[in-house]
């Protein structure tokens, strides 16, 4: 068996200490210094200084020349990191805040920790270092295949999906604790479906939305659809944008780990079932190993939360595409056979 490829990044930081003075980040609570945004000069060299090139070619001033270094072109999925493509070879991701830098830091430590495990490929690191102050960026290796939101996971690709929850499972909590993972509660349905139906009226309105639909998720269902199975590792993160997928629908990698967390499972089930749509998520959590109230509980999840964030969107200040939201909620809300559980069990 081929052994998982491991992170070989160097530590390269690419500019003196400047702006305000190094101190302890946390994640819960945000910075209070503005978000820097970086110019495309000042990625290629970042990404120059980290692919080994000299700190300052010579221009002809003596200084470096304003296209010095490695084409750089910025990739339109980036959340909250400033991301860019080098060349065709490498992803340049640099943190604009100090709790960003936290987070893509530890990311780097957990990547070499659920590699080993998870059955689909995740970011390597050529280098690693500080761009701007204290502020933190990695080079990473460009993952194969295309965005999970320009291409389809196919019936092949559902045994990857399976192959990382799966994986997850089996990465040791205590060990991700360690790392400085935080500890993230499981949520109330309640208060979800609460808010999932005082959305849906707005979306009703609007002609975007069927007023029952949250109604379908019943007392006794939320009830029966409790967390059960315990604290688990979760990527916390998994939409379509964070998935590679190959032109034949496979699982070649999962990008950005930085909102990984312990805590519960179903909502990575329910993460899927927004990226890739509510049977194959069902399909791919059961071959993991879930069973039948954890794969509903993440479809309620992932349909409650559509539901909100479309209509945030709508009437609020959400500023994400509208076509991908509605994308995504007509995903969750796709049926199941699964979902005669809630009411017949």
């Amino acid at each position: 068996m081929q052994k998982p490829p491991t992170d070989d990044r160097r530590r390269v930081d690419s500019a003196p200490p400047t702006g305000p003075a190094e101190g302890p980040a946390s994640d819960d609570a945000p910075s209070c210094d503005p978000p820097v945004r970086p110019t495309d000069r000042e990625a290629r060299r970042v990404a120059r200084l980290a692919l080994g090139g000299p700190p300052d070619p010579p221009g002809p001033n003596g200084g470096a020349p304003p296209d010095a270094g490695p084409p750089v072109r910025p990739v339109g999925e980036g959340g909250e990191f400033s991301t860019w493509w080098v060349g065709g070879r490498h992803v340049l991701r640099l943190a604009p805040d100090r709790a960003a830098s936290v987070r893509l830091g530890r990311e780097l430590r957990l990547r070499d920790l659920v590699r080993r495990r998870v059955g689909v490929p995740v970011p390597t690191s050529v280098a690693a270092g500080t761009w701007r102050g204290s502020l933190v960026y990695t080079l990473d290796h460009r993952l194969l295949g295309e965005s999970g939101e320009e291409a389809a996971v196919s019936a092949a690709g559902e045994p990857d999906l399976a192959a990382l929850l799966s994986g997850l499972r089996e990465v040791p909590v205590r060990d991700a604790l360690a790392l400085g993972l935080p500890r993230t509660p499981a949520r109330s349905l309640e208060a979800l479906r609460a808010d999932a139906r005082r959305a849906s009226d707005l979306l009703v309105s609007d002609r975007e939305f069927d007023a029952a639909g949250p109604t379908r998720l019943t007392p006794r269902a939320m009830a029966q659809l409790a967390p059960r199975a315990g604290e688990l590792v979760i990527h916390a993160d998994l939409k379509g944008e964070h998935l590679r997928v190959t032109a034949d629908g496979r699982v070649c990698g999962v990008l950005d780990w930085t909102d990984a967390a312990v805590g519960d499972p179903a909502e990575d089930i329910g993460g899927l079932a927004i990226a890739v749509g509510a049977p194959a998520a069902v399909r791919a959590a059961t071959l993991a190993g879930y069973g039948a109230r954890e794969c509903l509980r993440g479809l309620w999840l992932a349909r409650c939360d559509t539901v909100v964030r479309l209509a945030d969107r709508l009437h609020g200040a959400d500023d994400s595409p509208l076509p991908l939201l509605r994308r995504q909620l007509a995903r969750a809300w796709e049926p199941i056979l699964l979902e005669l559980l809630s009411d017949d069990d």
